[in-house]
């Protein structure tokens, strides 16, 4: 295990997470935004329906595969300095998508994208290990996990917004170009307040592990992004089959290189750690509500016949609770202890079983009452936000402040593995389900059939996270990274 320096605690600590949160908070919101401005891409740029796929998926495929390295990088070369590479890096594809000129411009930025997003967003979560005592570690994990509910607050009505206002006449390039601006003031004032923390004896990149992963990786999210807008053809369930065997070598390569006394990018003595597989199952029940925005936009807009910026704005109330739930954690805490997370997923099953009540209670084609179904909205979201942070907690306090930016790097890439599995499986009941039909009460039946399969899911990952309750995290070290 990498050997860390005592320090005593960073002065500059939240500020320090502040400037790093960024990294946290654009590629959601960047997820979020597109949804709203493919058909005005359409429009402009005449891409096919296999065209806007990639334009999701490209970038979706890539930031998932690519985590698990980020993560490792910002152990070995500085979580600071990977968090501004990967910044400047995401503000350059960005631009490149702002001007794209053609569809496979714009899927070459979504790809760039998503791997230099890859390379900040884990250096937030891994911080949190790294610069806070443990009485500090809750609250910053509450204000991690709530950037995700203010980014799907922001990036579902921005997105219309931006396109509606058509600033200077960019249109839908405004949702990329906006990214510039946020990019530049964060290199401005973070730059000299940044100071850097990594793993004491940083070691080169394990190149054989960073290949094996994202192979690995790749067979599996790939095929499950692609697989069904392709008519799953032979190659994808090849590479699913091939996904397993990638895994078992992967496993075996970082082994015998921990053996050897190298530096393994997934160190196999880190994920021995009591409980940490379960942690990781939650981690993967978790946002199985992911293919949730896809199909209650679906419902909304082809059931409901809602305009795009409508439909935005319908999720809001989700958005702002899964904003504050995080930053009720502490509240929770001395309320239920280590059972938040569960009751928190717990809940939210409750809240998609009332959701598919209220559906199913309105006349078909009728949009459900407002009042009702804002409040629905916003508990699952705030019981999804409440939990998050717990989880993150569950998962990383389970291993050394060394491995902070590997296990970071592990628990967002299970949660983007969780929402291509839940859009491949959890989608494809939908599609299955609604066929060739295109009526509001075809959409209807597959839409709550779909959150009844998303709420089973929950329904297990809580009852998973009630025996962690019962095995609390160790302590981890309360050693700090030099700063350097």
């Amino acid at each position: 295990m990498s050997q860390i320096e005592v320090m005593p605690v960073e002065r500059r600590r939240w500020f320090m997470f502040a400037i790093l949160l960024v990294g946290a908070f654009l590629p959601p919101l960047d997820f979020f935004i597109v949804n709203v401005a493919l058909p005005s891409i359409q429009e402009e740029l005449g891409t096919s329906s296999s065209a806007e796929q990639l334009v999701i998926s490209s970038y979706a495929a890539l930031y998932a595969v690519t985590l698990i390295t980020g993560g490792r990088l910002g152990d070995l070369y500085g979580r600071g300095r990977m968090f501004f590479l990967g910044l400047i890096g995401f503000a350059a594809a960005s631009l490149i998508c702002g001007l794209a000129s053609s569809p496979w411009v714009l899927i070459s930025g979504r790809a760039l994208q998503g791997i230099t997003a890859a390379v900040m967003a884990p250096q937030a979560l891994a911080s949190v290990q790294a610069i806070f005592p443990e009485s500090e570690k809750p609250l910053a994990l509450s204000l991690y996990g709530a950037v995700f509910g203010l980014a799907s607050v922001i990036g579902q009505a921005l997105g219309g917004i931006l396109i509606s206002l058509n600033l200077m006449g960019m249109g839908w390039r405004a949702i990329f170009l906006v990214n510039l601006p946020i990019a530049l003031l964060v290199i401005l004032f973070g730059i000299p307040a940044l100071r850097e923390t990594r793993a004491r004896h940083a070691s080169k990149l394990d190149l054989g592990g960073t290949a094996l992963s994202m192979m690995t990786l790749g067979a599996l999210i790939v095929p499950l992004i692609e697989g069904r807008e392709a008519g799953w053809p032979l190659w994808s369930w090849l590479s699913i089959a091939a996904a397993p065997l990638l895994a078992w070598l992967f496993w075996q390569y970082e082994t015998r290189l921990r053996l050897a006394g190298g530096a393994p990018l997934l160190d196999p003595a880190a994920l021995r750690a009591p409980g940490l597989g379960r942690a990781l199952l939650v981690a993967l029940s978790f946002y199985s509500i992911g293919v949730f925005f896809l199909l209650f936009s679906m419902y909304l807009q082809s059931a409901l016949h809602a305009t795009a910026l409508s439909a935005g704005l319908i999720f809001l109330p989700f958005g702002t609770g899964f904003l504050l739930g995080p930053l009720s954690t502490s509240q929770g805490r001395r309320l239920l202890g280590a059972y938040v997370n569960c009751a928190g997923m717990g809940l939210e099953v409750v809240g998609l079983l009332a959701l598919t009540w209220l559906v199913l209670g309105t006349p078909t084609g009728v949009t459900p009452p407002s009042l009702l179904l804002a409040v629905i909205l916003f508990v699952i979201g705030f019981r999804q936000g409440l939990a998050m942070p717990t989880l993150m907690r569950m998962v990383t306090g389970r291993v050394a402040p060394a491995y902070s930016g590997m296990i970071a790097g592990i628990t967002s890439s299970t949660l983007q593995v969780s929402t291509s599995l839940s859009v491949a499986l959890i989608g494809g009941i939908f599609y299955t389900l609604l066929g060739a039909h295109t009526d509001a009460a075809a959409i209807t039946h597959a839409f709550t059939v779909s959150i009844l399969c998303i709420a089973a899911c929950l329904a297990l990952g809580a009852g998973l996270s009630v025996t962690l309750a019962r095995q609390p995290a160790p302590i981890p070290d309360a050693s700090r990274v030099r700063p350097s």
